[in-house]
């Protein structure tokens, strides 16, 4: 690893500080214990006190927020400039000033190129929910990783997350190849390898390596989210008992976005999904005071409401969103939505115009294209429900010629099953059947309603 010298200070261990931060560059499971030893043994050195501060920020209480990160700007003064400029950022960044954490990030590079424990908060650019910002973040880190070199492993990561989500997936898997051949513990690169591999449906291989990867740390901080890449990719190829079953091993009761998407995706599939979200709890988080503070989050609970088929909450949301003063809740968020909300109402028709008016703007929803895949998926889904199977296959014409592994999306285009009187569902054409050979419980056309009725007060 190249880059600035990551601590100065007489009482640092170095060793323990060395292997704090390449911990915490590469997603360790390793990295609060060996933050803490830092700390423990260079109390005095702000930058340590201040990565600690970043890992742990959003289970502190304010209080003890301002106090340690008092201490850490007090200490970083002492020892030097760009020690000061780092724990600042750690302020912004901690303090969800994204935009002033963005701005504050190109003047630091400015001074200090490649400075990888500053790349640790790249992730402000597209936290700003601004697609300018976020075109500046993408060519701040395009210049950072040249100027680090080829060598370097946390840039030639950082660099592969960023061409996985312009779409320029074969890029991204190369870029993270070459990271992981010099650093194969980088879990950056092992994420922006499953988002990659899910651009260009590597289905099985995918799953496999990520399994193998995860057995190597399985307390690596991104363990519960690269299982839920691995389930995509089980449903992408067809294997939806597998993906039930990891996300049902993977994920916790308080995954809420992610078990949503897995499941959402099941069901537009017609397929069963996992285990499903507590209504109740989804209501309860979105009557919380954080519950509608950001617009991604939201729509993954508007997602655990559709998988729930919670139609008349989903009216509710869709009215909430449509008066909000914020452009992204009212013109992208209200129409997403509603058009669930349709779908679980059985009105196909009105859920592809929604979504069809919305174009472009889809993509301000937020997340990641992995994650804002799913309105394409909800889209196609409806029109085949519709009968416009046509405009259906020229929606997703890109993934089911780019992709080699493609079940999913032949099933979106597949007629749909229809409810029978006894509950269960029956194939509209022959041979239309589940490959895991299990009828689902619920799907879209005549969804079975599991008692989500309206909310009273608005959540």
């Amino acid at each position: 690893m190249s880059g600035p010298a990551p601590v100065s200070g007489a009482a640092a261990d170095t060793p323990v500080a060395e292997r704090a931060v390449e911990a915490m560059l590469s997603l360790s499971g390793r990295t609060l214990p060996l933050l803490r030893r830092w700390v423990a043994s260079a109390p005095d050195c702000g930058v340590a006190r201040g990565l600690l501060t970043l890992a742990t920020g959003d289970r502190l209480s304010d209080t003890v927020l301002k106090e340690q990160l008092v201490i850490a700007h007090r200490d970083a003064r002492a020892a030097g400039e760009r020690q000061t400029s780092l724990v600042y950022g750690v302020f912004l960044h901690t303090h969800r000033q994204y935009r002033l954490a963005a701005d504050h990030l190109v003047g630091h590079f400015a001074r200090w190129p490649a400075d990888e424990l500053a790349g640790l908060m790249l992730g402000v650019f597209s936290s700003c929910g601004d697609a300018a910002y976020r075109a500046h973040g993408d060519a701040l880190v395009e210049q950072q990783a040249a100027s680090a070199g080829p060598d370097n492993w946390p840039w030639l990561s950082w660099l592969a997350s960023t061409r996985a989500e312009q779409g320029r997936a074969r890029e991204a898997r190369d870029l993270a190849g070459r990271a992981l051949a010099r650093y194969p513990r980088s879990g950056v690169a092992a994420h922006a390898l499953a988002h990659a591999e899910h651009e260009l449906g590597a289905g099985r291989a995918s799953v496999e390596f990520l399994d193998g990867w995860l057995r190597a740390d399985p307390e690596a901080v991104q363990v519960r989210h690269l299982n839920w890449h691995a389930a995509l990719q089980s449903i992408a190829g067809g294997d939806f008992a597998e993906a039930r079953r990891r996300a049902d091993a993977a994920l916790a009761v308080t995954d809420v976005g992610m078990r949503s998407a897995t499941n959402w995706r099941l069901l537009l599939a017609g397929q069963a999904p996992a285990g499903l979200s507590d209504p109740d709890q989804v209501r309860e988080l979105l009557a919380a005071p954080g519950g509608t503070a950001e617009v991604f989050h939201t729509f993954n609970l508007a997602l655990a409401l559709a998988v729930e088929a919670a139609t008349d909450d989903l009216h509710t949301l869709a009215r909430r969103a449509a008066a909000d003063a914020r452009p992204d809740f009212r013109d992208v968020l209200a129409p997403v939505v509603q058009a669930l909300a349709e779908i679980t109402g059985g009105r196909p028709r009105a859920a592809v115009d929604l979504l069809s008016a919305l174009g472009e703007k889809a993509e301000r929803i937020g997340g990641v294209r992995v994650e804002r895949e799913i309105i394409q998926d909800t889209l196609a889904r409806a029109l085949v429900d519709a009968g416009e199977h046509v405009r259906a296959a020229d929606l997703l014409h890109h993934r089911i010629a780019d992709r080699r592994h493609h079940t999913y999306e032949d099933l979106l285009l597949a007629a749909r099953t229809q409810a029978t009187p006894d509950g269960h569902h029956r194939s509209r054409t022959t041979g239309q059947r589940e490959l895991d050979g299990e009828v689902p419980q619920v799907v879209l056309q005549g969804i079975v309603r599991k008692g989500g009725g309206a909310v009273d007060r608005e959540t």
